[in-house]
Parts: C-alpha cells; structure tokens; sequence
C-alpha cells in the first residue's frame, strides 16, 4: 500500500492545503495529514484537537484520507505510518530551498522520500499567517478555506465579515 504522509502546522488549514491532499489522493493509497506542533512557528491560533477536527471536516469527501496530530520527529511519525513518501506542497520557489533541505535531512534519517506538489496558481499565494491575520482584523477569508475553517475562523474572531 502506498501510503502519502502530509505535515504541516495547518493554522490554519486552507484551500491551498487542501488542494495537495486532494492531488495526492489520486496518488497514494491512504494519504496521513499529520498537524504538527510546531515550536519555531508563534503561538498557535487553533489547538492541535481543533485542527484535527478542521481538517477531518475539509477533507471528509476525500477517500483514504486520516488525520493525526503530533508533536515529534516527522521521520518518527513516517516510520509510525508506514509512509511511502512524505508530501509537500509547494507555493513558490522561496519554499523550495527550505523544503529541500528538510528533504533531504528527512530522507538521511529515515531514507523516505519526498514528494512535492507545486499548488496552482489560485492558490499560491494563500499562507495560513496572512488568513489568521485578515480574520483577526474582519476580513473575508471564506474564498480561500473551507466552510469548517471559514466558521472557526468566524467564532474566534466574531465580528468580521467572513462570508
């Protein structure tokens, strides 16, 4: 069985995500989105348990999709998942240079290979920072997450605009 694994801090999940679980779903037997406690990143907006649950709620029409929530060694939770390739989607070729190297530090752990998924251009300038940020100040982010996102996002920041 091929099995695709997806991290990512997801915070919070949106359509450009979406899109690389989706395309790798016509790839992968099962795909794993793990939503990983990142220590580097700010203080999250969403906990693990409500990312989990945004998540399972986006890609709840997808086949072969399972959601886990982690805070270790991503090579850890490959290994735990039986993971044939890890996927990372990728926005511009900023990205690419940090990715690169946790591919490659990833694959010399582990010796799991990555795959990356180049997002479309409707999506490719959507980050998680800049929607938590519109939300915060009542923007309307609902044309670039899904509805389960788009009424979280509305519940921690009531007031907005948000559809």
């Amino acid at each position: 069985m091929r099995i695709g694994l997806i991290p990512g801090s997801f915070d919070p999940f949106h359509n450009g995500h979406l899109e690389v679980v989706e395309r790798a779903a016509l790839i992968f037997d099962e795909v794993v989105v793990a939503a990983i406690r990142n220590p580097q990143k700010s203080e999250p907006l969403f906990t693990l348990e409500e990312r989990h649950e945004m998540i399972a709620a986006s890609c709840a029409h997808i086949p072969g999709v399972r959601i886990v929530a982690i805070s270790t060694l991503l090579v850890n939770v490959a290994r735990d998942v039986n993971a044939t390739a890890i996927v990372k989607g990728l926005r511009a070729v900023s990205d690419f240079e940090n990715e690169l190297q946790m591919a490659q530090m990833n694959r010399s752990l582990s010796g799991v290979e990555t795959l990356f998924i180049p997002s479309s251009s409707d999506h490719s300038f959507i980050a998680s920072r800049l929607l938590r940020e519109v939300a915060r100040y009542g923007g309307d982010v609902s044309a670039f997450v899904p509805p389960a996102v788009r009424d979280r996002l509305a519940a921690k920041f009531p007031g907005g605009d948000h559809e």
